[in-house]
Formats: C-alpha cells, sequence, structure tokens
C-alpha cells in the first residue's frame, strides 16, 4: 500500500454489488475493504490502529444492521471519516436525515461509475485533510504538555500580553524567573512573540484553553 494511496471501507450485504463495487475502485488504483455488513467492518476497525484511514461507502438497507445504524455506531466510536450512503431506496426524510448526521454524499443505485469515484476522490481529499489536522492537533497538545507547571501559569498572561514585571507581582516570583519562563515557552511551542502565542493557543480551544492550562 502506498502511503497516499486511498482506502474505502466497502459495505454491501450484496455480493454481487460488493463484487462490482470492488472491481470498480480497485481499477482506479484504490484500496478497498469489503465487507458483508455492518458487524464485520465494527469488528475489523476494534481491532485497527487509530486514527483510522480512509473513507466509507455504504449500503442503506443491510441486515442485520442497516447503514443508518452503522453510521451511528461509527460516529459514537468517534470515527467521523467521510461516509457515501449508496441505495436504490433512499427517499428525502433519509437523505436529510442522514446528511444532518454527517453523511458526506448520499447516491441512488444505479449510479455512474465515474461520477461515484469522483466523488469517493472528493472524499478522500476531505478525509487527508482531516487527518493532517488530527496530527497537528496531536502534535500541539504534545507541546503543552511538555511544559511545566510554572511555564503553565505563565504562558496564558504572557499570551495575553501582560510585561513581565505585571507577571512576576502576580505570581510572586522575580522578574527574572519570568524572563527565563517566557523564553522556554516560546521554545518549547515554537513561537517568537505574545502575539504568535496567542494565535498559537487561539489553535487549541483559545481563552478557555488558556484558563484550564492554567488552573
Amino acid at each position: 500500500m502506498r502511503p497516499d494511496q486511498g482506502i474505502v471501507y466497502l459495505v454491501d450485504d450484496d455480493t454481487v454489488v460488493r463484487d462490482a463495487l470492488a472491481f470498480l475502485l480497485g481499477s482506479r488504483g484504490l484500496l478497498v475493504f469489503s465487507f458483508d455488513g455492518g458487524p464485520a467492518v465494527l469488528a475489523y476497525l476494534a481491532a485497527s490502529p487509530r486514527p483510522i484511514r480512509g473513507v466509507f461507502l455504504v449500503d442503506v438497507r443491510m441486515e442485520p444492521m442497516s447503514g443508518l445504524v452503522l453510521h451511528e455506531e461509527l460516529l459514537s466510536q468517534g470515527i467521523r471519516n467521510p461516509l457515501l450512503f449508496l441505495s436504490g431506496h433512499g427517499d428525502i426524510p433519509m437523505v436529510v436525515e442522514s446528511l444532518k448526521k454527517g453523511a458526506f454524499d448520499f447516491l441512488e443505485k444505479p449510479y455512474a461509475d465515474n461520477a461515484l469515484v469522483d466523488r469517493i476522490e472528493q472524499a478522500l481529499t476531505i478525509e487527508r485533510a482531516m487527518l493532517l489536522d488530527d496530527a497537528r492537533q496531536a502534535e500541539g497538545h504534545a507541546r503543552l504538555a511538555s511544559l511545566s507547571e510554572r511555564e503553565r501559569e505563565v504562558m496564558p498572561r504572557v499570551a495575553a500580553g501582560k510585561l513581565n514585571k505585571v507577571i512576576a507581582d502576580e505570581l510572586h516570583i522575580a522578574v527574572r524567573t519570568v524572563e527565563v519562563h517566557r523564553a522556554r515557552v516560546f521554545s518549547k511551542l515554537g513561537v517568537r512573540t505574545a502575539a504568535e502565542l496567542a494565535t498559537w493557543l487561539s489553535n487549541f480551544g483559545g481563552i478557555d484553553a488558556s484558563a484550564k492550562i492554567q488552573r
């Protein structure tokens, strides 16, 4: 598997349809994992490392677990990868409800091969962006976790634009000590100014994040 290869979790209880879709997607360079129902894909994902890569292509009407129920179960497990529904029996209320819950798209059978693959490629583009954002967030939280208790106290005050002397008075420490902690915070978080620090923190919850860290 190439690092950039798109992954599709194909879930359909119709063997003929499932095999045809797997062939189509595989011929377009996608890596396809096929499942005959919701329980099978959930069992596979339970043993898979997180975050889960790829997108889901799911039939709506399946037994014993419908595609809509599978979608809800994925969301309950924090799996928010783009999901596309396929159905020959879709109706407007079902479409609206699935989209409200975050489904990427709802496609009716019969589908045009090129249109289906194009939509999956668009979903994969979204999934890659989500994966990059998750990695960035994980790195950011790791940097925050590397701060000492005193650095966590100094950090939100620096981000708020307070002078070193004011921070020193509030924390009952020497100005030089504040300067040292300030420099360490900048180094650990990879920022150069108080303004950059404030912007950096805003990506992790803004003022609320600072308050939590301060406590």
